[in-house]
C-alpha cells in the first residue's frame, strides 16, 4: 500500500464493518498496515528512512522485521532502527521514524564511537541547535573513506547512531576528508548538549536505560547536617582562638590567611558547582590542617631564629626561607598523591583529590604569601609582629627525649596493636556497609517521622548497618541494609523486611507500607576499587620516589613508605577490634575510604616535615659520628610545630565527632585514629626506620674535605 492507505487504515473506522475491514486488513498486512512508508524511498533499506510508525506498534513492528523468515529477505547487513524521539502527526499522534542501516558483517557499525576526539554543541546559520564532531587521526581517515562512498553514492545518507536509536541520517553531499562533522537533527539545545556529552564520552560498553528515577535525598537528616555544621563552626572557631591565644599577633595573621584559603576552596567548589560530600569534607579538613601547618612551620622557624638574638628582620627573613623547604616538601608529597589520585580513581576518591588539590594551591599561596603580607606591613611602621605569647613561651622549652633510643619499645606497642587487629580481622572480621556487599532496598511510606528518627528506630531493630534517605515526597524513605545479604536461605527477603516494618511499628508502618523491595548490587563497584586501588599504589611509588630523590637517601622513602602502611594497619585494626563495642557504626565503605585517604595524606604531610628536620639537622652536624642522637635532637626540635598542628586539625575533627550527629560518627572516628596514628608514626617510626636503615652509627668525615 501506498502512504495514503496506511494513513487511512490506522484512522479510527466510522462503523463495525469498516472495523472489520481494518482488522482484516491489519490480518493480511501485518507490516504494511502499521508503517506510513517514506514516499520517496524505491525500495526500503537504500537510503536509510523507510517510513514511521506509532508508538503502540513499535515493538511489533520491530520484532516482525527482526524474524527469521522476514530478515531472509533483506541482506543480512541491514539493521532496523528507530529515531531517538518522536514526530507528532496531526490525526495519527505520535510516531517514530524508522531506518534501515548498512552493518559491517558482524552486525557493528562501521566506525564506532572511541574514535571521537571532541563534540560541542552549537548553531548553525540557520539558528537551530546542531553538534560540531571532530575525530581523531584514525577516525578521520576512516570518516574520509565512509563519507566519500556515500557522495559517489548518489549522496547517500550516513546515520548516527547512540543506544540504537538513530540520532541523525544527513545525506552526505561531500566528502568529510578533516574529520571534522556537523550534526543536525531538528534538536532543542538540551538535547544537543546530552548529544555532545555522550559523544565525548566515547562508546559506551553497554546501553543506557533509564529503569527507575526518583529524587533521593541526603543520607543525613536536617538535624544531622545541621550539627555537623555548627560542629565545624565550633570547631574552627576554637583553632582560631587557639592560635591567637598561643601566637598572638602573628595567629591573627594565621587566621585571616586560614579564612582566606577557605573561602578561596569553597569559591572554586561553587564555581564549578560541586557539591561538598563526606570524602569532600575529609579533604577539606586535611587542607585546613595543612594551611594551618605550614603558618605554624613559618611561626615556629622565626621564634627560633628570634631565640639566638637575630634581629627582627634577619629572624622573619631567616625564618621563612628555613621554612619554604619543609613547607615545599609536605605539599609537593601530597600533591603527588592528589593528581594519582584525581587521575585515576574514581568515585569518593576522586572527589577527595579534587578538593585536595584545590587546596594544596589556595593553602601554599595564603599560607606564605598573606602573612608574609602583614609581617613586612608590621615592619615597614616600624612596628615588630609577636610571633609568641606569655603562655606559648613556656610549652616545649628544652625538650630532650629519647626516641631513637626506646624506639624499640614503640615498635612493639605497634606491633601488638597491628597484631591483634590481623587476629581480629580473621576472626572477627571488618563490617563492610552496603556500599562494598550490597543489600536490601526497600521505600517505605512512614507518617509522622523524620530522616532521624527512622534511622534511630531501624537501628535498634536491624543488627547490622542501615542506610537511609529520604525518597522523593513527604513521608518516604529509601531504607537499605547489607544484613543477611550473603544468606542462602529463600526467606531471607522477607525476615529482613520484616525487621524493617517491626522496627517502625511505633509509626503504624505495616507490609502496606513499603512500596517497593529490591536487592541492590555494591556501589563501589568492582572497576572503582580496582581503579582506586591503583591510584593509590601509584601515589605511594611517586612519594617514595620524590622522597629518595629529595633526600638522597632510600631510607627515608622507605622509612616514610612503611609508616604510611603502618597507619592503614592501625585505623583498619581499630575497626575490627571496637566493631559491636563502640555505641555507633563502624562500616568499611565510600566514607571510610575517604578518611584512609586523609589519614595517608596527613601522615606523609607530618613524616615528610620531620624528615626535612632531620636532614638539616645532619648537614649542621656532619661531623657527628651518631646519628641517632642528631635525628634525636632534630625530633625534639620540631616537637613544637607537629604537637601544636595535630592539636589543631585533632580538635576541629573532635567536636565534629562528639556533636555532629550519628551519621558522622564512624567516619570522624577514623579521622580521629588517623590524626592520632600519623602524628605518633612520623615521631615514633617513620624517624627510627630511618635509624635503622640507615645505621645509627656513621663514619666522621673527615674536615679537610
Amino acid at each position: 500500500g501506498d502512504k495514503d492507505t496506511a494513513a487511512v487504515a490506522d484512522k479510527e473506522p466510522a462503523d463495525d464493518n469498516q472495523q472489520l475491514s481494518q482488522e482484516e486488513f491489519r490480518r493480511q498486512n501485518p507490516l504494511q498496515s502499521r508503517i506510513m512508508p517514506n514516499a520517496s524511498e524505491t525500495e526500503w533499506g537504500s537510503g536509510g528512512f523507510i517510513g514511521w510508525v506509532r508508538t503502540r506498534d513499535k515493538d511489533f513492528v520491530i520484532n516482525y522485521l527482526n524474524h527469521p523468515e522476514v530478515r531472509a529477505v533483506y541482506p543480512d547487513q541491514v539493521q532496523f532502527r528507530y529515531a531517538f524521539k518522536a514526530d507528532l502527526f496531526p490525526d495519527v499522534g505520535e510516531v517514530y521514524k524508522i531506518y534501515a542501516l548498512k552493518s559491517t558483517p558482524q552486525g557493528n557499525p562501521e566506525l564506532q564511537g572511541e574514535v571521537v576526539a571532541d563534540a560541542n554543541e552549537t548553531f548553525s546559520q540557520k539558528g537551530e541547535a546542531e553538534v560540531t564532531m571532530t575525530m581523531n587521526s584514525e577516525g578521520a581517515a576512516q570518516w574520509a573513506i565512509i563519507t566519500q562512498e556515500a557522495f559517489e553514492a548518489n549522496n547517500a545518507p550516513v546515520a548516527i547512531v547512540l543506544d540504537s536509536a538513530v540520532y541523525s541520517a544527513p545525506h552526505v553531499n561531500q566528502p568529510i576528508l578533516d574529520g571534522r562533522s556537523n550534526i543536525s537533527g531538528g534538536f532543542t539545545l538540551d538535547e544537543a548538549t546530552d548529544l555532545a556529552n555522550i559523544l565525548k564520552a566515547g562508546r559506551l560498553d553497554a546501553p543506557t536505560n533509564i529503569i527507575e528515577e526518583a529524587v533521593v535525598g541526603p543520607s543525613l537528616g536536617k538535624a544531622s547536617i545541621t550539627a555537623g555544621l555548627i560542629s565545624l563552626f565550633i570547631g574552627f572557631s576554637m583553632v582560631i582562638v587557639f592560635m591567637i591565644v598561643y601566637y598572638s599577633k602573628a595567629g591573627i595573621y594565621a587566621v585571616v590567611a586560614l579564612l582566606t584559603n577557605l573561602f578561596f576552596i569553597l569559591g572554586v567548589l561553587a564555581g564549578y558547582g560541586a557539591a561538598l560530600t563526606l570524602p569532600g569534607m575529609a579533604g577539606l579538613v586535611l587542607t585546613i590542617g595543612m594551611a594551618v601547618d605550614a603558618n605554624v612551620l613559618i611561626f615556629e622557624r622565626v621564634k627560633e631564629e628570634l631565640a639566638t638574638g637575630k634581629g627582627f628582620k634577619a629572624a622573619v627573613k631567616n625564618g621563612y626561607m628555613a621554612a619554604y623547604s619543609s613547607i615545599v616538601d609536605a605539599n609537593v608529597t601530597t600533591l603527588i598523591a592528589a593528581i594519582f589520585l584525581m587521575r585515576f580513581g574514581k568515585g569518593p576518591v576522586a572527589g577527595f583529590a579534587i578538593i585536595l588539590l584545590i587546596g594544596i594551591l589556595s593553602s601554599l599561596f595564603t599560607a606564605i604569601f598573606l602573612t608574609r603580607l602583614f609581617v613586612e606591613r608590621d615592619m615597614s611602621k616600624g612596628v615588630e609582629t609577636n610571633f609568641a605569647s606569655n603562655i606559648s613561651k613556656k610549652f616545649f622549652n628544652k625538650l630532650s627525649y629519647n626516641f631513637i633510643g626506646r624506639r624499640r619499645v614503640f615498635y612493639i606497642v605497634s606491633g601488638i596493636v597491628i597484631a591483634l587487629g590481623i587476629g581480629s580481622m580473621f576472626t572477627k572480621g571488618l563490617s563492610t556497609g552496603v556500599d562494598l556487599k550490597g543489600g536490601w532496598s526497600y521505600v517505605v511510606h512512614v507518617d509522622g517521622a523524620t530522616l532521624d528518627n527512622v534511622k534511630s528506630a531501624l537501628g535498634e531493630s536491624i543488627p547490622e548497618s542501615v542506610e537511609v534517605k529520604t525518597y522523593g515526597a513527604d513521608g518516604q524513605f529509601k531504607v537499605t541494609t547489607s544484613y543477611l545479604i550473603n544468606s542462602k536461605d529463600a526467606e531471607t527477603s522477607e525476615t529482613v523486611k520484616n525487621l524493617v516494618v517491626n522496627g517502625l511499628k511505633e509509626y503504624n508502618v505495616t507490609d502496606e507500607s513499603i512500596l517497593s523491595e529490591a536487592k541492590v548490587g555494591p556501589t563501589i563497584a568492582e572497576d572503582i576499587r580496582r581503579d582506586s586501588t591503583m591510584a593509590i599504589v601509584l601515589s605511594l611509588i611517586g612519594m617514595f620516589i620524590y622522597i629518595v630523590l629529595r633526600f638522597r637517601k632510600w631510607g627515608f622513602g622507605l622509612g616514610a613508605t612503611i609508616a604510611l602502611f603502618h597507619d592503614v594497619l592501625i585505623v583498619f585494626s581499630l575497626f575490627s577490634i571496637f566493631h559491636g563495642i563502640l555505641p555507633f557504626t563502624m562500616d568499611i565503605d565510600q566514607a571510610f575510604i575517604a578518611a584512609i585517604l586523609t589519614v595517608v595524606g596527613y601522615s606523609i604531610n607530618d613524616t615528610v616535615v620531620v624528615f626535612d628536620r632531620v636532614r638539616e639537622f645532619l648537614k649542621i652536624h656532619k661531623f657527628e659520628k651518631n646519628t641517632g642522637t642528631v635525628i634525636n635532637s632534630a625530633i625534639n626540635q620540631t616537637l613544637s610545630r607537629t604537637m601544636v598542628t595535630s592539636f589543631t586539625t585533632f580538635i576541629v575533627v573532635l567536636i565534629l565527632f562528639l556533636f555532629g550527629g550519628e551519621g558522622l560518627k564512624g567516619f570522624t572516628f577514623a579521622l580521629l585514629v588517623g590524626i592520632a596514628v600519623g602524628t605518633y608514626s612520623s615521631i615514633f617510626i617513620a624517624t627510627p626506620i630511618v635509624v635503622d636503615v640507615t645505621g645509627e652509627q656513621r663514619r666522621v668525615k673527615s674536615k679537610d674535605k
